[in-house]
């Protein structure tokens, strides 16, 4: 469907004045018009502010056929016919013949140049001749590379531009025939060449191609499709019998068919690849990769057919990749990049715009209401003629590219028109015999020609039986020129200026609440987009102006989004973002004194913008407007609402009012009793506080903190700040305050680092101080087992702190809320302590002891299972050995390591009573030997330099002596006994191992 909207994209006009009727021309460069007539081409300097004038004239071999001018080489390339025969040639420097009898040079394509450089010869036009096997049909140029394609009746033709090196100074433009594409079935109308993309039409048919130059090792560079013309046509039915059927009075006419992708090599067209360039060229195409596929069939219900009934117009139209659009008006590129290709092609009543790269669909459908002769595609409209019409059709292209572009075109963050979206005509301007059209940047030129003496064409109904005869008959030549015809140039106004006309026709439909509204403002914001994407056709300082256009548009959509009750309401958030308006500002255009009516659409941005933290405060009254607002509409997102920072001005009173009207079974009566008391505290009624707190249990409160994490935590410019009620829950319930906190990591409210930075600055301590509520956040964070929290740094975090205050002698700054014995009992991740642990602690009783609480979790942690003891050794240089306190975590870690030597060593010098205990608890399994390896000798020698724990020493060498005697055999025994002369004292343990030898 075609929407019809009566704007003026176009704006002022200019005659060209040609001395002969027009055959061929076309646009190019920046600012030259090429008009062929007869046997010469002159070039007209086209500008905006004056008319045009012409620049140069040359002449040609022949009669121009076609013509076509590249970009990239600057060359203007014709097929010219003389005496029946066409040749192919192309006109290099053009812009350096200065009048008619300037000297010119023809060489023929890749004859190298002998002639020594000169100033002459530097500034002179020169024409390149290209010889065919085939006479040339069609022609198309790269606008990338500059690279020309020829159509001849079965084949297209691939010449590479080069340049050929004549001197350091000076380079001439040259071409290579590189490849030949063989087209079976296909003779070529038109054809159009993009970066590898080349698009072929017939009379009734389009093939689209990609050609790749991916060449595996050892592969020829000649190569066939999979599916042969004949195994398809049988695959449709189509035998040598149905053939021999055709005859002068019959034709077999095939059904229309549209394949896309890779389905489209089953059109039965026969594509092959023969490589021609040497081997030094810049790019080879080895593979082709068949995207589109289209074959039309005329009606034939009435057994007639018009003559015209045939496509027209093929266009590749390339987006390139210039950079996002980004709000500051910043563009990361202007390299050409192809970013999206688009394929254009027509009936007389009806034209299909296709996407072809990345994905092959069709886009859009355009009808026109009359019958249609030529049209041209830009990447901001479609412009088609009829014979008396100049239409302008509204264009996806922009909107297709941009989600090439930017990946968030479709998300909360950014929006875009769809591409599914209805097109529109913008204008139908009448123009009287129109015969031809040709366009380059905002220029459109239009060949018309008045024949009073002709019938109209419209009033004609010229019809044809079907048969072979007919549809071999050749166009009809052109006449001999005559008096009436035109070449004008109509230029397109800027794109801000016809932006602001759709938006000020837009301004029709908003009191009627249509979707008209929100279409045309669609159009209007495509039209800016494909204008900013197309940044090489951009005067200076007109991007500024489009960017202020883009985000205007964005705002307009935004309104019609939030005002207007669609399925799409949601896009108002996004629009908005891209708008760059503030909360306040689209609160400001908003209609308070209309109805209580709010559309989901304004209501979802403002949820969602206050959700999101913003930095932005809401004045009171528009923080007043708003909880109005949703009191109305949505009350039951009115707790979140009101503790959304932004809205941080809000009369306490006012909102206390509002909750207190709110309906509990449409809300969470949690949510709006925790609310209830945060606003009491703004107003300084801690009682009120207090009693809404009361009245629900911890459980529910910490899930209720989970509802809304704002009540507690709240971010300002990227830093988290605490609220008054998580400052008042400190001071009366701390153990509320960490279990809520909790909860919300749990959720994912919160990170890690985020929850840390929260009990910092809540605790407001000095820098590098722990605060003991951090601390105990962490131990709840162990006991509770959270999955995202890496262990080892958490037991790092608590241990580092552990050790830090029993160096430091620092006391808690607060009670701790949980005991070591309360851990151990809820936490598998602290252990039991070991016993011989207490005993040397009670054995040295020093100052450390009111410090116990810390001491005893730290050896908690390192006995339990999960503590990685490695990771703590550099962290207990604080902790001296010469302190119970440190004496006990040092043998801990290093008894974790397996060191049972050196730990020995310290017991029996440090504390000799913890040795047995200590020997009995650890050396058991493959540390058992060290009771008469290590211990056993240790003690006797001891024991022979007295002093005053000789007593201590002996004791313990009893108990390692019952210990070896059980273990070991009576031989073995008497081995570990020291050699000193002393084997009395050892004589009942040695009738011990006599004894149990005999019982055995």
């Amino acid at each position: 469907m075609v929407q019809l909207y009566n704007l003026h994209p176009f704006g002022s006009q200019q005659v060209v004045p040609c001395k002969l009727e027009p055959e061929r021309f076309c646009g190019g460069g920046r600012d030259a018009l090429f008009v062929a007539a007869g046997c010469k081409v002159e070039v007209f300097e086209v500008t905006s502010q004056e008319m045009c004038r012409s620049r140069c004239t040359f002449s040609t071999l022949g009669r121009v056929l076609r013509l076509a001018y590249s970009e990239a080489g600057d060359y203007l390339v014709a097929i010219e016919e003389k005496n029946k025969a066409t040749f192919l040639r192309a006109y290099v420097n053009w812009r350096s013949k200065r009048t008619e009898s300037s000297r010119v040079c023809i060489r023929m394509l890749g004859h190298q140049v002998e002639a020594p450089p000169n100033e002459s010869f530097r500034d002179q036009m020169w024409i390149v001749e290209m010889p065919l096997a085939e006479a040339p049909l069609c022609i198309s140029c790269c606008p990338v590379r500059g690279d020309l394609l020829v159509g001849c009746t079965k084949k297209l033709v691939l010449f590479t531009l080069k340049y050929q090196v004549i001197s350091e100074e000076l380079s001439l433009l040259d071409f290579e025939r590189s490849l030949i594409v063989h087209i079976d079935s296909i003779t070529p109308v038109e054809i159009s060449f993009c970066v590898g993309y080349v698009a072929v039409m017939s009379d009734l048919e389009v093939l689209v191609l990609k050609l790749e130059s991916d060449c595996k090792n050892g592969e020829s560079v000649y190569h066939h499709t999979r599916k042969s013309i004949n195994s398809v046509k049988q695959a449709q039915g189509i035998n040598n019998e149905t053939l021999q059927l055709e005859s002068d009075d019959f034709v077999i006419c095939q059904k229309p068919m549209e394949l896309l992708g890779d389905k489209s090599e089953e059109s039965g067209v026969s594509v092959t690849l023969e490589s021609t360039g040497l081997a030094d060229e810049r790019i080879k195409y080895f593979h082709v990769q068949h995207l589109l596929y289209r074959r039309f069939a005329p009606d034939i219900s009435s057994y007639i057919l018009p003559d015209d009934i045939k496509l027209h117009s093929l266009q590749l139209l390339p987006i390139f990749q210039t950079g996002s659009i980004n709000s500051d008006g910043k563009n990361s590129s202007q390299e050409k990049e192809l970013l999206s290709l688009f394929c254009f092609f027509s009936l007389p009543h009806v034209g299909y715009l296709y996407m072809v790269a990345k994905s092959v669909e069709l886009m859009s459908v355009y009808q026109y209401p009359e019958k249609s002769q030529q049209a041209v595609l830009t990447p901001q409209f479609l412009h088609v003629i009829t014979s008396n019409n100049l239409q302008c059709f509204t264009v996806r292209c922009s909107a297709a590219a941009a989600r090439e572009e930017d990946p968030d075109a479709d998300t909360t963050l950014k929006a875009c028109p769809p591409v599914s979206m209805d097109v529109c005509a913008l204008r139908i301007q009448l123009f009287i015999g129109l015969k031809a059209i040709c366009h380059f940047k905002n220029h459109i030129i239009l060949l018309t020609k008045a024949n009073p003496e002709a019938t109209p064409e419209r009033r004609e109904s010229p019809k044809r039986f079907l048969s072979r005869k007919d549809a071999s008959m050749k166009p009809r030549i052109p006449p001999v020129a005559e008096a009436g015809w035109n070449l004008y140039i109509v230029n397109t106004i800027s794109p801000v200026q016809l932006y602001k006309e759709m938006v000020d026709y837009s301004n029709t439909y908003k009191t009627v609440k249509t979707q008209s509204c929100i279409h045309l403002l669609s159009e209007a914001h495509l039209l800016v987009r494909a204008a900013l994407m197309d940044a090489a056709q951009l005067e200076p300082g007109e991007k500024e102006e489009l960017l202020g256009a883009f985000k205007e548009s964005c705002g307009h959509l935004g309104d019609c989004y939030s005002r207007l009750d669609t399925q799409y309401s949601h896009l108002a958030l996004p629009y908005y973002k891209m708008s760059g308006l503030s909360v306040a500002e689209v609160l400001a255009r908003v209609d308070w004194a209309g109805s209580q009516k709010y559309e989901k659409g304004l209501l979802f941005y403002i949820n969602h913008s206050l959700y999101e933290n913003l930095d932005e405060e809401l004045s009171e009254e528009l923080a007043a407007r708003v909880v109005q607002m949703f009191h109305v509409a949505e009350p039951k997102q009115l707790p979140h609402i009101l503790c959304t920072p932004s809205m941080k001005k809000i009369d306490p009173l006012t909102a206390l009012n509002y909750l207190m009207k709110l309906d509990s079974s449409r809300c969470s009566a949690i949510l709006v009793a925790l609310t209830k008391a945060a606003v009491a505290l703004k107003m300084g009624d801690v009682d009120l506080c207090r009693n809404e707190l009361k009245a629900h249990t911890e459980m529910n409160l910490v899930g209720g903190f989970t509802l809304e994490p704002r009540l507690l935590v709240q971010q300002k410019k990227g830093q988290i700040i605490p609220t008054e009620l998580a400052i008042h829950l400190k001071e009366t319930q701390p153990g509320l305050l960490v279990a809520s906190i909790l909860g919300l990591q749990k959720n994912h409210h919160l990170e890690i680092e985020e929850a840390d930075s929260f009990f910092k600055v809540l605790c407001g301590n000095s820098e590098g101080v722990i605060p003991q509520l951090l601390v105990d956040f962490w131990e709840a964070q162990l006991v509770a087992c959270i999955p995202d929290v890496v262990l080892q740094e958490l037991f790092l975090k608590l241990t580092s702190q552990y050790i830090w205050r029993l160096a430091n002698r620092q006391p808690p700054d607060t009670t701790p809320l949980r005991t070591s014995e309360d851990l151990i009992n809820a936490c598998g991740h602290y252990g039991l302590i070991y016993p011989w642990v207490n005993i040397l602690i009670s054995s040295n009783p020093s100052p450390d002891r009111k410090y116990s609480e810390d001491l005893s979790k730290l050896q908690s942690l390192i006995c339990g299972p999960s503590f990685d003891i490695a990771s703590i050794i550099p962290s207990l240089e604080p902790l001296s050995e010469d302190t119970a306190t440190g004496l006990s975590i040092h043998v801990l870690c290093r008894t974790r390591l397996k060191e049972y030597d050196w730990c020995i060593d310290m017991l029996l010098e440090r504390c000799p009573e913890a040795v047995i205990p200590y020997a009995n608890h650890e050396l058991k399994e493959d540390s058992r030997t060290l009771w008469w390896e290590k211990l056993l000798p240790e003690l006797c020698q001891r024991m022979k330099c007295g002093g005053e724990r000789c007593q201590l020493y002996l004791s313990s060498l009893k108990e390692t002596l019952s210990v070896v005697a059980v273990e070991l055999e009576l031989r073995d025994f008497l081995n570990v006994l020291p050699e000193d002369g002393t084997v009395a004292f050892f004589l009942p343990y040695l009738l011990y191992c006599s004894r149990k030898k005999s019982l055995t």
